[in-house]
């Protein structure tokens, strides 16, 4: 009795049990029963037991058909697409007693390792005739779509003689897949036309487009139709709906969803968790996953992800060691890379690079993320050499090819430390690897040749190589323009950018903003900051703000610039009461600068530069007492001051300098050579401003402090180390101080050089004895 046996074997759920059966088949003689093979291929691949479904394919005698789709089938399951491919040709070689059918290409084609082995499947599928079927024709466009030939599948979905609502499925989520999101709609709104059947496929591969063509308006309208069509209560439509709103930007309409959904599985959370994460509210994203363990649903990897990422912007060092205890609790960070690398970024975005660095040393297993995250959490946290290193053990002894990360991440390091040549080394490199026109590399490459001084190859790349159809080259070289006190151009830049139709966002108008405040333009800046506002709806964030006190300030305007951050609307921040402190500093309003540190102290009392700042206006101001009050209260806050450093890049080493210090071993020649030059300096009449030695000694003491300025002992080091009349550039961490301004005037007239100082502000472009800031700094 076949029939009972097949349903005994139908019901087997061992490998055990089933290879009993097999056994009873062969002894009965049965196996030879024309559907006992395929049947058994099917339940061993079902249990995972790849082994004896390959060899009861093998040992099949009369292969037909039905075996060979499922042997090839089951290979496709287990991705084994090569021994997949290989059961295909052995089917074309088994004579025409046994011919693919429509039930094996929308299988075997899954087995298309390129697109060339694809197409020769095509055209089998044409000269069998079997073209005409919906379902081997939506497999071809599959294919095609996987391997980014859309307009091959769009070909094939135009010749079908009948499609289906899997056919345009297919073909709207060919285009989403290759970033063809216009395509992708204008299928979709056809096959509404059309009354074809819409599901929660279609409705799943439509929403991502929403994102990429920035259309609120466009997802709101799917939105609405998916409800018309009753397709909202599908829990998979409404996981895609919360994505769409959240990479919108609106974690509003995300929140109406989620609240609306009456189940929800782990996607669903990970979904809105991950939306007030990305949106900046930390909080929110942590109560939420409060909210899904008391709800019974448990994490995954992804989850802590989110997690580790929101404690890490809203978090204390103790809660992210109590996320990282979770993980190793759940058995996820020993041998799961991506929960590694979320403990290494959340370290590292807790300014605690030291146990982020201890993390990524005990990861077993890492990968090219896992040395992206490391050299990212290095370059954010200021220490760009020690980013550089990290990079230069990654490619050079680890063997690792970088990637598009790992270049956006550490060309911000080479920009930092203004290593050039060696920036421009990545140049190379990331035009051999094919990301020199990457919209990410490249917007990176144009800040780091601005930064690096080469702001007319920065020019170059943004007018002939980087992709302009989005804001971040934009802003780039508006902020380059900027740093380099051009803010004319800067502003011309910007009408280029509203007149080729790309919308600025929030980075923009801080650039913007930037510029006109380092090139004295306040009127310029004033209007832009109402057009931000009336024109583009962006609400002013506190940069802004910061933006807008440091213009007035710069300009001399501090009653104004007080004023302006009293009638603030948020409350302002560090930047803003510091871009006060650093004018009142520049402008010597000792009793307002006072006022800026005294909040400065409430909000950010670690932040030893704000100590500094006050100390050096009382210093300048001759009030002593008022730096001795000052320095007293950092040391009982245990902080130290940040010390002064120049570099400059010779023969590809860089060279760095700090103020006073005498550890280089070239440093008595360069006492030397400075002697000879403040001779000359002095002949052509330059006079020191004691006022700039924040000390309280004799005058011949202060005219050796002012020689010993670290940009005074790179000047000279580059003078005496690089060729006569060749331009000398070099990167300072703090502000120049007026009196080396001064003197870097004198010595490039006497030099006949130029020389190109990049301070902690902008550069200055010191050439004839004059300064391309025009002493506006």
């Amino acid at each position: 009795m076949p029939m009972d046996l097949y349903q005994l074997l139908r019901t087997c759920t061992s490998t055990r049990r089933l290879r009993s059966l097999h056994a009873l088949l062969i002894i009965s003689g049965r196996i030879h029963d024309v559907f006992f093979p395929t049947t058994l291929i099917n339940l061993y691949s079902r249990l995972s037991d790849l082994r004896s479904a390959a060899l009861s394919f093998s040992r099949t005698p009369n292969k037909n058909i039905f075996s060979f789709n499922s042997i090839i089938a089951t290979y496709i399951h287990h991705g084994l697409p090569l021994d997949a491919g290989y059961c295909f040709k052995s089917l074309l070689l088994a004579g025409p007693r046994v011919r693919p059918d429509e039930f094996t290409f929308p299988v075997a084609l899954k087995a298309s390792l390129d697109l060339k082995y694809g197409k020769a499947m095509h055209s089998l599928v044409g000269k069998l005739g079997l073209g005409w079927n919906v379902f081997v024709s939506s497999s071809l466009m599959r294919m095609y779509s996987r391997f980014g030939a859309v307009r091959d599948a769009e070909k094939v979905f135009v010749e079908m003689p009948e499609r289906d609502s899997g056919a345009w499925n297919a073909m709207v989520s060919g285009f989403c897949q290759n970033g063809m999101a216009d395509d992708a709609v204008r299928i979709f709104s056809e096959m509404v036309t059309e009354g074809v059947r819409v599901d929660r496929i279609t409705i799943a591969s439509v929403l991502p487009v929403c994102a990429p063509l920035d259309d609120f308006l466009l997802g709101v309208s799917i939105h609405v139709f998916t409800i018309k069509q009753g397709l909202d209560v599908e829990l998979f439509v409404s996981n895609a709906l919360i994505d769409m709103y959240a990479k919108l930007g609106s974690v509003e309409s995300a929140r109406q969803v989620f609240d609306d959904m009456l189940d929800r599985d782990l996607v669903t959370w990970n979904s809105i968790i991950g939306a007030y994460e990305q949106s900046g509210n930390p909080r929110t994203a942590l109560q939420l996953h409060s909210e899904m363990q008391r709800s019974g649903v448990q994490s995954d990897v992804l989850t802590l992800v989110s997690l580790a990422s929101a404690v890490a912007e809203s978090g204390t060092v103790r809660s992210g060691q109590s996320v990282h205890a979770y993980i190793t609790r759940r058995g996820w960070e020993a041998d799961d890379i991506i929960a590694g690398n979320a403990i290494v970024d959340m370290y590292a975005k807790l300014g605690k690079v030291e146990l982020a660095q201890r993390m990524f040393d005990k990861m077993p297993v890492r990968d090219v993320i896992s040395w992206n995250t490391l050299l990212t959490g290095y370059s954010q946290n200021g220490l760009a050499n020690e980013a550089i290193e990290i990079y230069e053990t990654m490619e050079q002894h680890e063997g690792i090819t970088p990637i598009q990360g790992t270049l956006v991440s550490v060309l911000p390091a080479y920009s930092h430390v203004g290593a050039l040549q060696k920036g421009m080394r990545i140049h190379g490199q990331a035009i051999r690897i094919g990301l020199h026109s990457d919209l990410y590399v490249g917007t990176c490459l144009i800040d780091m040749y601005a930064k690096c001084g080469r702001l007319n190859e920065a020019i170059v790349l943004f007018e002939q190589e980087v992709p302009r159809a989005s804001s971040g080259p934009w802003n780039a070289i508006i902020a380059g323009y900027g740093i380099h006190g051009h803010g004319e151009q800067a502003l011309s830049i910007f009408t280029q950018m509203e007149q080729e139709r790309v919308k600025p966002d929030n980075v923009t108008f801080v650039s913007l903003l930037s510029a006109c405040s380092h090139a004295g333009l306040v009127d310029g800046g004033q209007r832009y900051f109402q057009v931000m506002q009336s024109k583009y709806g962006i609400r002013p964030a506190v940069k802004h703000y910061a933006c807008m006190v440091d213009l007035l300030g710069r300009a001399g305007h501090l009653d104004a610039a007080y004023g302006f951050i009293r009638t603030m609307p948020i409350e302002p921040d560090s930047g803003v009461w510091g871009a006060l402190l650093g004018a009142c500093r520049v402008h010597g309003n000792v009793e307002l600068g006072a006022l800026a540190s005294k909040f400065l102290f409430e909000i950010d009392p670690e932040n030893v530069g704000y100590y500094v700042l006050l100390s050096n206006m009382y210093a300048k101001a001759g009030k002593w007492d008022g730096v001795n009050d000052v320095r007293s209260l950092a040391r009982r806050r245990h902080l130290q001051k940040t010390p002064g450093w120049s570099s400059i890049e010779v023969n590809n080493k860089v060279n760095v300098f700090f103020t006073g210090n005498q550890s280089h071993p070239q440093y008595e020649d360069i006492c030397k050579e400075m002697v000879i030059l403040l001779a000359k300096m002095k002949s052509l009449g330059y006079v020191p401003d004691y006022s700039f030695v924040l000390q309280d000694v004799e005058e011949d003491e202060k005219e050796h402090i002012l020689s010993n300025h670290s940009e005074r002992l790179a000047i000279t080091f580059g003078i005496m180390n690089t060729t006569p009349k060749t331009p000398i550039q070099i990167f300072k961490n703090l502000r120049v101080c007026g009196d080396c301004h001064n003197a870097t005037k004198f010595i490039s007239r006497i030099t006949e050089r130029e020389i190109i100082v990049r301070d902690s502000n902008r550069f200055h472009h010191f050439k004839d004895g004059n300064c391309s800031c025009r002493d506006y700094w």
